[in-house]
C-alpha cells in the first residue's frame, strides 16, 4: 500500500498509493528590503496564484524578517525561522530585485544563512529590475544553488521592470501572464517530483 518516493540521508519519505492528499507546499521569499518594492508585489501575486492552483503558499517578506549579515552564527531567530520554512517547502520561489546586474545582497544572504536546507529543492525566480538589460541576472544565484545544493531550477523565470507596476499592482498583462505560467510550471514540476 505504501511506496517509497524519496531517500535523503537517514530520512525516508512515504506516501499512500492513490490516497495521498497532502497539498504541495510552496515558499515565496520576498527578498527586497525596499518599502515600495515591486518584487514584493510579485511575491504576493504569486502566492495568490499558487493557492488558486491548490498549493499551500507561504510568503516570507525579508522586510518583516530582517537577517544580519551572515557571519556563520546560526543563532539568529529569523534565520532559524526561514531555515525551517525552507526545510518544509516542496518548492522555493525567490522574488528578487536586481541591483548592479545581480540579485540583491539580501537574497544571497538568505542562501548563506540557510545553506544546506536548500538541498534538492525545486527553485524558481521572479525579478524586478530598473531596466531591460539585466535579464540574465538570476543565473549566478541559480548556478550556485544548482551546483552547491543540487537544486532543481525551473527553466522559466519572470523578469519585469518598473513600468510593469503601478499603485502596488502589476499592470502589465504580459508580466501577469508570465507570473501565472511560472506558478503553473512550479506546481506541475513539484507535483511530478513529490507525488502531491
Amino acid at each position: 500500500m505504501y511506496q517509497r518516493v524519496a531517500r535523503h540521508a537517514n530520512t525516508i519519505s512515504w506516501y499512500a498509493c492513490g490516497s495521498y492528499n497532502s497539498r504541495m507546499n510552496v515558499l515565496v521569499l520576498g527578498c527586497s528590503l525596499n518599502p515600495g518594492s515591486n518584487s514584493q508585489i510579485l511575491a504576493r501575486g504569486a502566492a495568490e496564484i499558487f493557492r488558486s492552483l491548490g498549493a499551500a503558499a507561504t510568503v516570507i517578506d525579508l522586510r518583516e524578517r530582517p537577517l544580519p549579515v551572515c557571519d556563520g552564527d546560526t543563532s539568529d531567530a529569523n534565520a532559524q525561522a526561514i531555515a525551517a520554512a525552507v526545510r518544509s517547502a516542496d518548492a522555493v520561489v525567490f522574488a528578487v530585485p536586481i541591483y548592479n546586474f545581480d540579485v540583491n545582497a539580501a537574497a544571497k544572504n538568505v542562501v548563506e544563512h540557510v545553506g544546506s536546507e536548500f538541498e534538492g529543492k525545486l527553485i524558481a525566480f521572479m525579478c524586478s529590475a530598473g531596466g531591460s538589460a539585466s535579464y540574465m541576472s538570476v543565473m549566478s544565484l541559480a548556478n550556485s544553488l544548482m551546483l552547491d545544493f543540487r537544486c532543481l531550477i525551473v527553466p522559466r523565470f519572470v523578469y519585469s521592470t518598473k513600468q510593469c507596476f503601478r499603485d502596488g499592482k502589476i499592470v502589465s498583462s504580459d508580466v501577469a501572464a508570465r507570473v501565472r505560467a511560472l506558478c503553473e510550471e512550479v506546481v506541475r514540476l513539484g507535483r511530478a517530483i513529490t507525488g502531491k
